[in-house]
């Protein structure tokens, strides 16, 4: 069998699915059942094994529509089955008062553990059909360094582009520089400042409070200053501005990649705000909402958007959250001020615009701070407004991070006196468990990254538990091929039962593993493959001690043998994945 984009869990619902309508469609033929619409019924994996490996309530659902009891129902389904020789089950039973159990055969457990033990990539399926998936994360200003936010957006933002590849899309990560507009204006500002008191003093250029206070823009004034001296000392502001920026902004671009890839988050895409502003798209944009009567001009000249009207069908018709939590009425909006300057808002339209309809992407994927709540259903509904499908873009909100130490909350680096950075933390921290720390919990649960934690090399960090069951499963292999034992092949286990709890609960999570992609794709959700695999670690676990392999008899051996393979490779490709290291030893 070729076990290529190889799901056994769907596999399994949708045999299970088809064969329970064949069923009832061959009731009804025969009169066991009266004729009917069949009805809507669902077919899922049982939390508990010992109602089946696919439970059903289509007895329960079709009571009305066969006017019968829901057990009558099931007893005439299942009396209906064809052959289960032929099938992935061995038995059929009906529980309680008529749900449909079935129970997986022998060679579909055996199908299981030679797809996880004999194929690399198992765990990728075809679900995406190749849709272009564009996901846009950490995107932090470039005018100073990124914090612990952009740490956690970073991680979960790279995974889920990883299990939306692994579910079968083609995805492009980009991130989004900010490089033009007020927070640029504002760091040249500051520069200037920083600059001009390196000569005159603090109490002759006073900074003013709305500018940057971080010392990496004392660093960067210093270094220009140190290029040019005080040559810009006498020039005017717009001039000693702009010098400023042209030096220190592509300083801070290329600290922010190089930033990212000591985090081992690699871009395909690196979009610049300026180049929508010198290509015209902005105001291409502003054209069409204009002509489309989205927006039109106000008397002062400023070019207003119809915000609400566009933003109701998202679920804020009447009010947005404003950056304090409270809620405020949405009014039109401005996006063109009456000076002329496009504000953030155009810019971030024709930069959506931009993804979805000129590179045509099938899907666009934001990762965005919770305090952005209220930009959603705007930015949705503009996407409306300019011919496109608000749905077609999708945004994950993102709730704070608090780092801790010794339970206590950390706010301030001891080596700088100022907020604890990306390039802090990953100082203090391992990058695997950064990495795998940061992606434990859904986007929107507010985390507590635990530092003790994070540098524990014991079972309670999470990373290096599953790290561990890795490296556990190569010593056990290495040591039985010391001994003499080396792996045959299928062919020298051919049926096995796999009859034991452990193996069987470890064979089941094994099946588990592209459904689980597919899920987290479909849930943005990367975080569930954490849990997986740490479950999965959990299970090795269990089986190892409770099933001998050393001295079990050959058939048995090399079943057990093939099982730690298929459980080697779904950890190895779990951590591979999420770019995390794979020890085979520890």
């Amino acid at each position: 069998m070729n076990y290529q984009n190889y799901n056994p869990r769907a596999a399994l619902l949708a045999e299970a699915k088809a064969l329970l309508e064949q069923a009832a469609k061959a009731a009804m033929a025969d009169g066991s059942l009266p004729e009917a619409e069949l009805p809507a019924f669902i077919v899922e994996i049982p939390a508990d094994p010992k109602n089946g490996d696919v439970a059903s309530n289509l007895a329960m659902a079709g009571a009305r529509a066969f006017r019968k009891a829901p057990r009558m129902i099931a007893e005439a389904i299942t009396a209906h089955l064809p052959e289960l020789a032929d099938t992935a089950f061995d038995r059929v039973e009906i529980a309680g008062p008529g749900f449909i159990n079935l129970y997986a055969s022998l060679s579909w457990f055996t199908g299981v553990v030679l797809a996880a033990s004999t194929n690399e990539a198992y765990g990728r399926t075809d679900f995406g059909q190749g849709q272009r998936y564009n996901v846009e994360f950490v995107s932090a200003n470039p005018t100073g360094p990124m914090h612990i936010g952009n740490a956690r957006g970073g991680a979960l933002g790279d995974c889920l582009a990883a299990v939306l590849e692994w579910a079968g899309y083609e995805v492009t990560r980009e991130f989004y520089l900010n490089d033009a507009g007020n927070q640029i204006q504002k760091f040249g500002k500051s520069l200037s400042v920083r600059y001009r008191q390196l000569y005159l003093g603090e109490e002759a250029c006073p900074l003013p409070e709305e500018c940057y206070q971080g010392a990496d823009i004392i660093e960067r004034a210093k270094a220009f200053a140190d290029l040019h001296g005080d040559k810009y000392l006498n020039a005017d502001e717009a001039e000693r501005s702009k010098a400023l920026i042209d030096f220190a902004l592509p300083i801070n671009i290329e600290n922010l990649e190089k930033d990212l890839g000591k985090y081992r988050i690699t871009y395909d895409v690196w979009f610049k705000e300026s180049t929508l502003h010198a290509s015209g798209a902005v105001q291409a944009v502003v054209d069409q909402l204009l002509a489309s009567g989205a927006c039109y001009k106000a008397e002062d000249g400023a070019i207003m958007y119809r915000s609400a009207q566009y933003a109701a069908k998202y679920g804020t018709a009447n009010k947005k959250r404003k950056d304090d939590g409270s809620e405020e009425e949405v009014k039109d909006e401005v996006l063109v001020r009456a000076n002329g300057i496009p504000t953030y808002f155009a810019a971030d339209i024709a930069y959506h615009y931009d993804k979805l309809a000129t590179r045509g992407f099938d899907k666009s994927i934001d990762i965005w701070g919770a305090d952005h709540h209220g930009h959603v259903a705007r930015m949705k509904g503009a996407m409306d407004a300019i011919g496109l499908d608000g749905s077609k873009l999708d945004v994950v909100l993102m709730q704070l991070v608090n780092l801790m130490k010794d339970g206590e909350p950390v706010r301030i680096s001891k080596r700088s006196g100022k907020a604890i950075s990306l390039t802090d933390l990953l100082d203090m921290v391992p990058i695997d468990s950064a990495r795998f720390l940061f992606n434990q919990q859904q986007a929107a649960s507010a985390m507590d990254f635990d530092l003790d934690l994070a540098i524990r090399q014991d079972s309670d960090n999470p990373v290096y538990y599953v790290q561990y069951a890795h490296a556990r499963i190569c010593s056990i292999l290495r040591k039985l091929e010391s001994e003499g034992t080396a792996y045959q092949g299928a062919d020298a286990w051919a049926g096995y039962a796999f009859a034991e709890p452990a193996e069987q609960e470890l064979v089941r999570l094994l099946a588990a593993f592209p459904a689980e992609i597919v899920l987290s794709a479909q849930r943005y959700d990367p975080a569930r493959i954490n849990h997986y695999v740490a479950d999965l670690a959990g299970a090795f676990h269990k089986f190892y001690g409770s099933c001998r392999i050393k001295d079990a008899e050959p058939v048995t051996q090399q079943a057990r043998i093939a099982l730690c393979l298929g459980t080697r490779q779904v950890i190895r490709n779990v951590l591979t994945m999420f770019k995390i290291n794979v020890p085979e030893s520890m």
